[in-house]
């Protein structure tokens, strides 16, 4: 992690989100930058109230200072790029040096003070998505506040009434920032560290982009036809795993800034909502679940025993979200023969290949030639081969041996003998055999994307 220090001019030069007080007018705290998509380890609160820290999906979470009694933040809106997945960089908006941002953590009754200098090209505010708080610091530019310039930097000052899961993002020239990837989550920390405890808690965004292929810019006016759906603006296999030693009890906080709903479905195990946009759910009022449905702008917490070893897939349940580089306007071609076809085209195009005629299926397994900065539309490998997914997809890694309070990625799981599906002989009832031992693979979900010469295509 690095981190550059903003200096402040003269107090005047300071403006206020809402009425300024005395402690408005003091020098902005560094604002630490990170840049790197791996999961940062949470880390224990050096000072202020006790809380057990949230694991922040491919990100991590934002440094503080306390003055005061007041704890301070610093957030900058700053262009960055960020690695959707292995083999393709987005140009995007964001905080920090990250998008989504760092994840804001702090505890129902503390006083915040936050910072948020504008690096952008335009004008910018900060909204406190889901939190209480007075008119003035709401965010909403030209109605609660001036729209933070560029080079301008402005303060935020509220008490945080209410624990829950919260996020943060532009209410200026929304369309634009946040399909450029500026938000961030804010975690609110009940007083009682004790209050709901959990093993693991994972916070991620749900958000999406269009990016032409071969390009790094996202096309801020699409309204609905997105090619990229991701989970804390990465997409499958960039997306880290969820990771539980067995018996652990784990949640999960999700927020929905896309254009549309998702319902995260996952496998192995069921599960309760036990968080909403208001606060948490009475167990009196939670019924089990394996499918929850997140609505455009809500965010949902659920919790889990990981009492079932294995990997297990955890994804958005719309099947076109579990792709990468979508194309819309792309023909069915299941049962149409190009046999004949594919040749001749090739003299043309020496890159074509004939596809589709019995399913994609071969999608997920074939080298085929892309733009520069293109993901394949399924891709990563599993210790069996493809495993044909992408976009809002990830594995629920459970473990009887991972370390308590590690986040190492364990590998694969090994399967007990007997407990695998096998191919078998029609009609002839199997044998009793061992599992299949998968062959050794890296930890991580590799993609392959080939090497080629576009010559001019």
């Amino acid at each position: 992690m690095n981190t550059r220090r903003h200096f402040l001019g003269a107090a005047a030069g300071l403006l206020a989100a809402g009425a300024a007080s005395r402690h408005a007018l003091a020098a902005a705290p560094e604002a630490a930058s990170r840049d790197s998509a791996e999961t940062a380890t949470p880390r224990q609160p050096q000072a202020g109230r006790p809380y057990n820290p949230v694991v922040t999906l491919n990100g991590w979470s934002l440094p503080f200072r306390m003055h005061d009694g007041v704890k301070e933040f610093h957030l900058v809106a700053e262009p960055v790029v960020r690695e959707i997945a292995p083999g393709m960089t987005a140009k995007l908006w964001g905080y920090n040096g990250s998008s989504p941002g760092p994840t804001i953590e702090a505890v129902e009754g503390d006083r915040v003070r936050i910072f948020v200098t504008n690096k952008l090209p335009e004008h910018t505010t900060v909204h406190w998505h889901g939190l209480i708080l007075p008119n003035g610091m709401d965010g909403v530019g030209g109605l609660t506040q001036p729209q933070i310039k560029p080079g301008q930097t402005f303060v935020y000052e509220f008490v945080l009434k209410h624990p829950g899961t919260f996020m943060y993002h532009p209410h200026a020239d929304e369309m634009v920032q946040m399909a450029m990837g500026a938000m961030g989550f804010f975690v609110v920390h009940p007083k009682n560290p004790r209050f709901m405890p959990v093993d693991r808690d994972y916070v991620f965004l749900i958000n999406a982009y269009d990016i032409d292929p071969g390009s790094s810019v996202p096309r801020v006016n699409t309204m609905l036809d997105f090619n990229l759906w991701t989970w804390n603006s990465r997409a499958f296999p960039g997306i880290a795993p969820v990771l539980a030693r067995t018996g652990e009890r784990v949640r999960l906080r999700m927020g929905n800034l896309t254009m549309t709903n998702h319902p995260i479905h996952l496998h192995g195990h069921s599960f309760e909502v036990t968080g909403t946009d208001g606060g948490w759910v009475p167990k009196t009022a939670r019924w089990p679940e394996v499918t929850v449905d997140i609505a455009v702008g809500q965010m949902r917490a659920i919790e889990f025993v990981a009492d079932n070893p294995g990997d297990w897939a955890l994804h958005c349940h719309k099947s076109h979200h579990t792709m990468n580089a979508m194309g819309h306007n792309v023909p069915t071609m299941i049962g149409v023969r190009q046999d004949d076809l594919a040749p001749r085209l090739q003299k043309l195009l020496p890159d074509y290949m004939g596809m589709g005629s019995s399913g994609m299926a071969e999608m997920g397994a074939m080298e085929m030639p892309l733009p520069d900065n293109t993901l394949p539309m399924m891709t990563g490998r599993g210790p069996y081969g493809p495993i044909e997914m992408g976009g809002m997809f990830t594995v629920l890694k459970v473990r009887d041996d991972l370390p308590r309070g590690s986040y190492a990625d364990p590998g694969w799981y090994r399967m007990p003998p007997g407990t695998q599906a096998h191919a078998t002989q029609a009609g002839i009832p199997p044998a009793a055999t061992d599992a299949t031992e998968p062959a050794p693979t890296p930890a991580t979900l590799d993609v392959r994307k080939p090497a080629h010469d576009h010559q001019g295509h």
